[in-house]
């Protein structure tokens, strides 16, 4: 049953985010009054499907993926000019319809980081000196803290806040240091020597403050909604160009990788599988505003070049384009799988 569950999951929410996606682009599409032939869901041979006003609608038998077929989308084919013709746009028109994919990504990741937040509320990290979580191999585990436990004094001066643990502890690396402990209705001493953070060389034991919750409101999830949002933007393209300015390999995740996350994420709760759907939706948008060829936004630097140039690209350098496109696409999918298996060590099979 467990497996059933996971595996529903993980189609469901790659499904959905994909979904999602295309129907940006279809809602796009309508807007600029493009006749789309093929709104599809998945891909290979029809499982489900039905005509209306011209467009085709129809459920595929692989369910990962989808697509938008519009009139006159095909580059290799000249604009005839015909009404609804994709091709005949202005190139802000189409810069528009490619640009709807991402942007409802990241408005379905607003959306459901609104819910988490408004029916589970936000997390937010105590000031106080009250312990959230204890590491393990490090001083606070070994001496026996836990979960919940309120540092009150350390060497003979008073602890109330977070930052008193921190500051306490910056320059006594190495030193062995007194604790004052309340566990509940009673207090206890105890000691430890202090451990060192490799990066900052700063005193460490191994403790994380207390994490809590608090209740939202109806529109001010919203706002903890947008926040998120940014955030996860922020932190991964501040990580990505770190990388690349260090030259370092990005620790990615890619389809293994993150069906396993998915799958764990189920066994977890719904808080857990939504906040996750909720940070895949906007890694998927956000990779599709990389101005990589082929994806969204590479196809969105195509039509600001047409825009510049005011006239049509030609056919052969958008296969040109494309082929370059498929085959960076093709060489990161590649070294996220490799990525994946070696976090599941699989690596360790080829090793002699």
């Amino acid at each position: 049953m467990t497996l059933i569950i996971q595996i529903l999951g993980i189609a469901f929410g790659l499904g959905f985010l994909i979904f999602i996606h295309e129907l940006g682009h279809f809602t796009a599409a309508k807007m600029c009054k493009v006749r789309v032939l093929i709104f599809a869901f998945g891909f290979g041979m029809d499982l489900f499907k039905f005509v209306r006003n011209g467009t085709k609608y129809c459920i595929k038998i692989i369910p990962f993926g989808g697509f938008v077929e519009m009139l006159g989308d095909d580059p290799s084919k000249a604009a005839t000019g015909a009404e609804g013709e994709h091709s005949a746009l202005p190139w802000y028109k189409k810069a528009f319809i490619a640009f709807a994919g991402p942007l409802a990504n990241y408005i379905l990741a607003v959306i459901i980081f609104s819910f988490v937040f408004n029916f589970w509320g936000a997390s937010q990290t105590s000031t106080m000196s009250q312990i959230g979580l204890v590491a393990q191999n490090y001083p606070a585990y070994s001496a026996g803290l836990l979960e919940d436990d309120i540092i009150t004094n350390i060497d003979g001066a008073p602890v109330v806040l977070w930052t008193d643990i921190s500051e306490n502890l910056k320059n006594k690396s190495g030193q062995s240091a007194a604790f004052v402990i309340q566990r509940g209705s009673y207090s206890f001493n105890l000691s430890m020597v202090v451990a060192q953070n490799p990066v900052t060389t700063f005193g460490i034991i191994g403790i994380s403050p207390k994490i809590i919750k608090k209740d939202v409101g109806f529109f001010e999830s919203f706002q903890y909604g947008a926040k998120a949002v940014v955030i996860q933007t922020v932190m991964t393209i501040s990580y990505l160009l770190d990388k690349i300015i260090s030259w370092e390999k990005p620790d990615i995740s890619g389809p293994i990788g993150i069906m396993q996350v998915m799958a764990n994420a189920t066994q977890r709760g719904a808080e857990d599988y939504l906040s996750l759907l909720g940070i895949i939706s906007v890694a998927l948008g956000l990779f599709n505003l990389f101005p990589i060829p082929f994806v969204d936004g590479g196809m969105i630097i195509l039509y600001l070049i047409e825009g510049i140039i005011r006239r049509r690209i030609g056919a052969k350098i958008i296969f040109a384009y494309n082929t370059i496109g498929i085959i960076i696409i093709s060489g990161i999918f590649i070294f996220a799988t490799y990525s994946d298996l070696i976090r599941l060590g699989v690596g360790k099979l080829f090793k002699g």
